[in-house]
């Protein structure tokens, strides 16, 4: 992926129009539903992260064929009972969605498979999708619950009722992807609502699903049939661009088809909560998803937070991934921001909270780190050498941070953004006034 640093300086304002990459958790998931589905399924907009490559590479290997035409990935789709043994390893990259998630599409394959990652990818926890697999009748070999996973699957898979150990939308998809081979309902239980792109999209493509009162499930007899899909734009993407135009005065950024997923949009009421002065119209369904279009005004409104802002418990799975930019703004708050119940951040690319802190605290920021968070102090930020520990999130809110930062901020093997975000420090500097 290159090393390469980028420089940022401070920034006057924000002004333009930002057209954001197609959301990655709905294009993960479109690609692999759309692989099972009966015929041909064209995706506009698919997200050209390396993350969702990494998805798309993985089910050509499983035999599916996948092709480009006028911009649109097109993915011809060969049935549940289609996929094919691959003649090597599938290679997740740096991509934990692609890993969890096809692993409970494999669970049901008559072949072993062995999944591998990037060094990164396997630090992180994977024994959160290979118990249960396991009770529905899957055998998963693994490094002490990490990657490489191995996967001798079976058909059918026995149809479980389970409780995950920490809310997590990957391993309910996990589970809902693997209950389409089972023997019967499989159904995953949620005491807290997580992100809902997979029930939709199975919606989407004929699937039955049922979600009563905190239980999804579906069946083993479901057929997917294709369907065409747009992807909207990555809501997670919009929030480096919203909070960076809310803290500039005399910002006016404007984000065109955002996915305003009613589980997806927790940080757009934060932030308006925060002060940020953001407008959300124009809103529409397209392929069962919310999109509207996003406007950011420069300057804090009247209603900013004056005491420190506590953000903990249900809503943080609800912006886990929007946990470090939030941080950042949280400098620029006048009573700051406090992050709590949010350890899950320790697993995830990098240790989020602790890479945060860190970076934080080279730029002069007051910061407190707790086993499940931190919290951050209003404060004047200096231009720093900020590594992003090979971490997108991190590369792509250190760099907002520099633009409302004192003096130049480097950041370090910035080309890392690519995973979710390629382009994103052009598309920054095309709207940086």
């Amino acid at each position: 992926m290159g090393t390469a640093n980028r420089k940022i300086s401070r920034a006057k304002r924000l002004n333009g129009i930002v057209r954001l990459p197609g959301d990655k958790s709905i294009s993960h998931r479109a690609g692999m539903l759309a692989s099972i589905a009966v015929g041909e399924t064209r995706i506009e907009n698919y997200a050209a992260s390396t993350d969702c490559a990494s998805t798309l590479e993985c089910m050509a290997a499983l035999g599916v064929e996948i092709t480009r035409r006028d911009g649109n990935v097109v993915i011809h789709g060969v049935g549940k009972n289609g996929l094919r043994r691959p003649t090597g390893a599938l290679d997740c990259g740096n991509s934990g969605t692609t890993m969890r998630l096809l692993s409970g599409i494999l669970a049901g394959q008559p072949f072993k498979t062995t999944l591998i990652g990037d060094e990164s990818l396997q630090k992180r926890p994977m024994k959160r999708i290979i118990a249960p697999l396991t009770q529905m009748g899957a055998t998963v070999s693994s490094t002490d619950g990490r990657a490489p996973l191995a996967i001798a699957g079976q058909r059918p898979l026995k149809a479980i009722e389970y409780h995950p150990p920490v809310a997590s939308a990957q391993i309910k998809s996990c589970l809902l992807f693997a209950g389409l081979f089972a023997d019967g309902e499989t159904a995953v239980f949620e005491p807290i609502a997580t992100r809902d792109h997979t029930e939709r999209m199975l919606r989407w493509f004929g699937v039955d699903v049922t979600a009563d009162n905190g239980r999804i499930s579906v069946t083993g007899d479901a057929i997917l049939t294709a369907r065409d899909i747009v992807i909207p734009g990555d809501v997670s993407a919009a929030a480096f661009f919203a909070i960076a135009a809310a803290c500039l005065e005399g910002s006016v950024v404007t984000m065109p088809r955002v996915g305003v997923n009613q589980s997806r949009r927790a940080i757009l009421n934060i932030l308006q909560s925060l002060g940020a002065r953001i407008e959300v119209s124009t809103i529409s369904k397209v392929c069962n998803e919310s999109v509207a279009d996003i406007r950011v005004v420069g300057g804090l409104g009247s209603n900013a937070a004056r005491t420190t802002t506590v953000i903990r418990g249900e809503t943080i799975a609800k912006i886990i991934d929007e946990i470090p930019i939030l941080a950042v703004f949280g400098t620029q708050l006048e009573g700051g921001i406090e992050i709590r119940d949010a350890a899950e951040l320790r697993v995830k690319e990098s240790d989020r909270i602790a890479t945060v802190v860190e970076n934080l605290k080279r730029m002069g920021a007051e910061v407190t780190e707790f086993n499940d968070g931190l919290r951050v102090q209003r404060s004047e930020l200096q231009g720093a050498v900020i590594d992003s520990h090979g971490d997108h999130r991190i590369a792509m809110a250190f760099a907002v941070a520099g633009l409302l930062a004192s003096g130049e901020t480097e950041i370090v093997d910035a080309e890392c953004a690519a995973v979710s975000f390629p382009g994103f420090f052009e598309t920054l500097e095309s709207v940086v006034q």
